[in-house]
Order: C-alpha cells, then sequence, then structure tokens
C-alpha cells in the first residue's frame, strides 16, 4: 500500500537548503535543471538534469544549491508498505540504499512528476487514485532503469520519437507499421525497442494513456462512460470496459462509487 506524504517542486530557489534530518518516508527526486547536493548518510552526492534519486527512509540528509548555481526538481515523499506494490516486491525499496540514475525516458518520467503536482495541489476527489497509480509506476520505472543498461543514444532517440507520437495520437487507431515508419525500422524492432525503454509494448502503452484519460474524465468531467468510450477510440464499449478493469482492477462503475468516499 502507497501512502503519500508530500509532492513539491522546487523552480531556482536562492539559498536552498535543508538542515540534517533522518527521514521517515522515501523521497524521489527528478532534477529537471542546474544541478543540486546532497549529502546522505555522510557521503555527497550530486545530482544534475536527467538524474532520478531514491533516498531511502531513516537517510540522514541534508542537501543544498550545488556551488551556488540554482536548480529545478521535482520531489515525492512516500512510504510503501508490504504487499503486492510493497517493499518485499520491490527489492530497492527494503534495502537502505540511496540510489541515483541517469534515467532514458526523461521526458515521460518528467511528465508523470509534473501531472502529481497537478493531482496533489488540487481539490479533486479522486486524486488518491491517480496520485497512487503515478507513485507505483514511478516505483516500477526506476526499477526498470535499474535493471537495464543504458541504450545507446540513437536508440533512445527512436523510443521518445515513437513515445512523442502515441502522446500526441494516443486517441487514434495506432497501427505498428505507421510507428515503425517513424524510425524507419521494422515493427518487431519497434515494438521491442519501445518495451525496453518504457517498459510495455507501444499498442499496450496506447491503451494506458487512453485509461489514464478515462480516469481524469470520469472524475472532473460530465461525460458518460459511452461518451468517454468513443472520444478515446473505443467503439466497442464492451472492449473499453475489459481495457479499463484490466489495467485499473475495476469497472468504471466501481472507480466513479469508490470515488465518492473521497
Amino acid at each position: 500500500m502507497i501512502n503519500i506524504h508530500s509532492a513539491n517542486y522546487d523552480d531556482r530557489i536562492p539559498n536552498w537548503r535543508t538542515h540534517p534530518e533522518v527521514m521517515t518516508c522515501h523521497i524521489f527526486v527528478l532534477v529537471q535543471d542546474g544541478k543540486v547536493r546532497y549529502v546522505l548518510n555522510g557521503t555527497e552526492m550530486i545530482a544534475e538534469r536527467g538524474d532520478f534519486l531514491f533516498i531511502p527512509q531513516a537517510t540522514l540528509r541534508e542537501g543544498s544549491n550545488y556551488a551556488d548555481t540554482l536548480h529545478q526538481k521535482h520531489t515525492l515523499l512516500f512510504t510503501a508498505e508490504s504487499g503486492e506494490s510493497g517493499e518485499q516486491a520491490i527489492p530497492y525499496l527494503n534495502e537502505g540504499k540511496a540510489l541515483k540514475v541517469k534515467i532514458s525516458n526523461f521526458q515521460y518520467v518528467h511528465s508523470r512528476f509534473r501531472r502529481m503536482i497537478d493531482e496533489w495541489r488540487g481539490s479533486k476527489r479522486y486524486r488518491k487514485w491517480v496520485c497512487e497509480g503515478i507513485v507505483q509506476e514511478l516505483i516500477g520505472l526506476l526499477g526498470h532503469a535499474l535493471d537495464n543498461p543504458e541504450l545507446a543514444p540513437s536508440r533512445m532517440i527512436f523510443a521518445e520519437t515513437i513515445n512523442a507520437y502515441l502522446l500526441d495520437h494516443y486517441r487514434e487507431p495506432i497501427e505498428l507499421e505507421r510507428l515503425a515508419s517513424l524510425i524507419q525500422r521494422s515493427p518487431g524492432y519497434t515494438t521491442a525497442l519501445f518495451k525496453e525503454v518504457y517498459g510495455q509494448t507501444p499498442i499496450r502503452y496506447m491503451h494506458h494513456l487512453r485509461i489514464m484519460e478515462a480516469c481524469n474524465l470520469l472524475s472532473n468531467s460530465d461525460m458518460s462512460v459511452s461518451v468517454i468510450s468513443q472520444y478515446l477510440g473505443y467503439y466497442d464499449a464492451s472492449y473499453f470496459f475489459r481495457m479499463f478493469k484490466r489495467i485499473t482492477g475495476m469497472t468504471p462503475s466501481d472507480f466513479i462509487a469508490s470515488g465518492r468516499h473521497f
């Protein structure tokens, strides 16, 4: 079970500093620009743009601007109880070791942190569902990055090209041949490369984007389920229901009913 304590965005704060403190939560940090200096259990760690940090619970942490320069970063404080998505299932959560990874799919990870900030600062009834889902996704994305060596720059550019297209066109019918033509590679190569970087096939990722938008529309619009289904490119409502339950673990009606408690 995920418990979120805070989500913050630091935007070039002059004289930014945190005094030494033993952390009671895990911390994710994504550096968007500049450099930031941490001292974690007495060891210095310098993070710069593209670095994804994990600072575990019980770490003695202090931080400051690096060499009097300014930085932009996202921070997310959370705890994870033992269970399917908890510390027993994700080894690095329970190892007590600070980690820093140069994240390959930076733009996508950055978009997830931005969405987290938007949801956390809002007053939406369903933000608990959305925020917990984002944290679980970030836990998995960091784990995937730790398990895979850094890709060659050309392959990373290919993956980001496909990702950008999907973000712009996920409501439309997506064909592998079209995605492959964007990078002038075969459909098989395109699928394998995208899965290596993003942890799922392009088609699965498209469905994920659609269903996350469906959750947003169910929470923040008056659109009916059938209208949302068609708006997102599901012209067979029963297929939309199946995909929604497969990705969220509940039906749209269950999602709406459960959200009313928040």
